[in-house]
């Protein structure tokens, strides 16, 4: 039959040779790692330059590779954007007026985004970050 050649789905994504970004680790298997990480207290963020300097250095740190950044500066104040990595994606949204961003860091592969907290703790000189991780995919396989 046709189906003795067929390899299962879990086969497939578990298997340690496959070239792909899934992450096997203690046991889990997963997509990636996802940071939403709260900036509570910080300075800076109403400047495009500021937050495009903090994710780059949050790229190089992490080990992950740039594709574009996209950022908007909001009237009377604010900042939104994106940068898209070949590994997944950092995005955020400021209220300066209330010294608050809200920093999403979403890592496949060997990238490491814990090593994104420092910078921007760093970067926006904050009194206080609250990250909570969330592992994309895991219990998909």
């Amino acid at each position: 039959s046709n189906t003795d050649n067929v390899v299962s789905l879990e086969d497939r994504l578990t298997d340690e040779t496959r070239d792909d970004f899934f992450i096997r680790r203690e046991g889990k298997v997963y997509a990636g790692t996802h940071l939403i990480i709260e900036v509570m207290g910080g300075t800076g963020l109403d400047c495009i330059a500021t937050v495009e300097a903090a994710f780059r250095r949050c790229v190089e740190a992490c080990g992950a590779t740039l594709l574009h950044i996209h950022l908007h500066k909001f009237s009377p104040q604010g900042v939104s954007g994106v940068a898209v990595l070949a590994e997944s994606h950092i995005s955020v949204h400021t209220w300066p007026e209330a010294e608050y961003a809200a920093f999403d860091v979403f890592m496949c592969g060997d990238a490491d985004p814990w090593k994104a907290v420092d910078i921007l703790r760093k970067a926006f000189d904050a009194d206080e970050i609250k990250v909570d991780e969330l592992l994309r995919g895991e219990g998909v396989v």
